[in-house]
Formats: structure tokens, C-alpha cells, sequence
């Protein structure tokens, strides 16, 4: 009908206009992103000997080895008390840490302050034997491959995923670092393999699988220290032990955290802390913490009494 026809304009335009308002705020966010002041930035003097974040002078860049040194290290937001006081810790070059508490008990703030995502509120931190301060900001963040418990994948194909870690890689580069993860197999299986489409953040993919992916674009980078970030909580147990094997592999030779829910992930750590409202209270590998019988062993035999109670009732 003529009415019809006459609103039909209106009714776009309502539509654009909505779209539009939509824009604009998503604009603002960005702007007010974008305005925000860094509170981590590189000192004058390091922006002069190794250039800015923008203009890098890698050739000054010093090798990564990997030891790190928490020394007397105290934290605080600005605003609440200390979160660690006086924290002392030393991680040899290859070692690979896993820390253990309860929500809030300070383990990922650890690990923040070794990514220097923070920076201590006195003390210092060295990689190296160099306080990370007197380093880029780019040169730590370059070296770190972060895996979270909830995986960013792009809109666009699985090789562009992967290759996000490093943008030079060739198609070998990429297929080599998805088989080190156990993503190969299932990745070929794919509509189009390596060219799949994997939808807005990842949509056309399960949990496990966009976690190998992530996986696969953190190997790719070749990190000298890799932070994995209760990266298994979210997967079923078939993907859990395909990363698992993947990490017996990958974090060879790396400097390593590991922040688990699965005690079971992290048997293999060369040491275990046990966190606790900012301060170690149990230290050591797992069968040495088994035979404290303390805090650890606890935590450890009743995840274990849990999980076997699952298997039991889903059997």
C-alpha cells in the first residue's frame, strides 16, 4: 500500500540513526581509551639509550635469558593496603613456577608484576640482574607469550589467528607451531583448514579449540617467558590433556608461570608456591608438598575426591 511504501524511508532512517548512535558511543569509549595516561611508561633515560615504544632501537636490546628476582617487593593499588609486603622470590632462567591460593590471595598480582603490567611500590624486580625499570617496556612485553582461561581470537581465518603471534610467518611457521599444540589435526579438519573463518571472537569454534589456537599464536611468537593464566579451566579434560602434552614441549627451556584451578595441570612444575595473602606459605615441587600433607595436599586430595566423584555420577 501507498502507506507503506511513504513510512518505508522512515523506518531506515530510524534504523540508521539507532546504528549511528551506536557508533558514536563506541567512538567515545575509544577516544577515552585512547586519552587514558599509562602509568607504566619508560624513563628518559631508557627511551634514550633503546628508543620509544613507537621508534625502537631493537639492536641495543639486550638477549632475554630469563632469570627473574622479586627484591623486597611491596604492592599496593592507590587506593586499599599492601597486596605483598617485603616479597622476595628468585626464578632460575627455564624454571617453571605454578602458583597456587585461594581467589585474592595475591598469585596473579605476582605475575603482573613480572609481566610489569605493574610495578612495585618499592623494591624492585630484575630480569637479568637488571631491574626491569632500566629496560623497554617493549623488550619484557615482547618476551612474554600470555595464555588466558578465556581466549581472544579475531574475526578472520585460523593461519590469521596463529599469525597474530608473529606477523612474518610463513604458512610452515604456522602449520609447525599448531602441531607443537596439538591444533594441527583438528585444524585440517575444517571446512577449509588453515583458511577457515573463525567467526567474531571465534564464534564458529568450541572452547577448546579456540584455547589451542591462542595456544598456537603464543608459540609462534617464540616468548622467553610464557604466563599461563588458569588456561585449562575452561576446557574439557580430551582438550586439557592434548595442551598438557603440548606444555611438556613448548615450555622447555622457557621461564614459566602457571596460574591453575586443575592441580592436576601443574604436577609437573619444578616448583609449586602456595599463596596466601600475599606471602609463600608452602614451597616446592608436587611430591615434596604431597608428603607435607599440608595446605597443598588438602587442596589437591579433595579437588581429586571431586572430580572422581563426577566421573562417578556421569558414569
Amino acid at each position: 500500500s501507498y502507506a507503506v511504501q511513504f513510512f518505508e524511508p522512515v523506518k531506515q532512517f530510524a534504523r540508521v540513526f539507532t546504528e549511528l548512535q551506536y557508533t558514536q558511543a563506541s567512538a567515545e569509549r575509544v577516544v577515552t581509551l585512547l586519552d587514558t595516561k599509562n602509568d607504566i611508561i619508560d624513563s628518559q633515560e631508557v627511551i634514550e639509550r633503546f628508543g620509544s615504544m613507537f621508534d625502537s632501537n631493537r639492536e641495543e636490546w639486550p638477549a632475554f635469558i630469563g632469570n627473574i628476582e622479586f627484591r623486597n617487593v611491596t604492592f599496593r593499588y592507590k587506593e586499599g593496603g599492601n597486596i605483598l609486603e617485603n616479597f622476595n622470590l628468585s626464578i632460575k632462567a627455564g624454571e617453571t613456577i605454578a602458583l597456587v591460593g585461594e581467589t585474592g590471595s595475591g598469585k596473579t598480582t605476582i605475575v603482573n608484576l613480572a609481566c610489569r603490567f605493574y610495578e612495585p611500590t618499592e623494591g624492585s624486580i630484575l630480569i637479568d640482574g637488571v631491574d626491569y625499570r632500566e629496560r623497554p617496556l617493549l623488550w619484557v612485553y615482547s618476551n612474554i607469550g600470555y595464555v588466558l582461561q578465556e581466549p581472544h581470537l579475531f574475526s578472520g581465518t585460523v593461519r590469521e589467528n596463529i599469525a597474530y603471534g608473529r606477523q612474518s610467518a610463513t604458512l610452515e611457521d604456522i602449520i609447525e607451531a599448531a602441531k607443537i599444540v596439538n591444533a594441527h589435526d583438528f585444524i585440517i579438519k575444517l571446512e577449509n583448514g588453515y583458511d577457515t573463518e573463525v567467526g567474531e571472537r571465534g564464534s564458529r569454534l568450541s572452547t577448546g579449540q579456540k584455547q589451542l589456537i591462542s595456544f598456537a599464536r603464543a608459540i609462534l611468537s617464540d616468548p622467553g617467558m610464557f604466563v599461563l593464566d588458569e588456561a585449562t579451566s575452561s576446557v574439557d579434560t580430551e582438550t586439557e590433556h592434548l595442551i598438557q602434552d603440548a606444555l611438556n614441549k613448548a615450555l622447555a627451556g622457557r621461564t614459566s608461570f602457571i596460574i591453575a584451578h586443575r592441580l592436576s595441570t601443574i604436577r609437573s612444575a619444578d616448583r609449586i608456591l602456595v599463596i596466601d595473602k600475599g606471602k609463600i606459605i608452602e614451597e616446592g615441587n608436587h611430591k615434596q608438598l604431597i608428603r607435607k600433607r599440608g595446605y597443598y595436599y588438602r587442596l589437591y586430595t579433595n579437588q581429586l575426591i571431586e572430580e572422581q566423584g563426577k566421573i562417578a555420577f556421569e558414569a
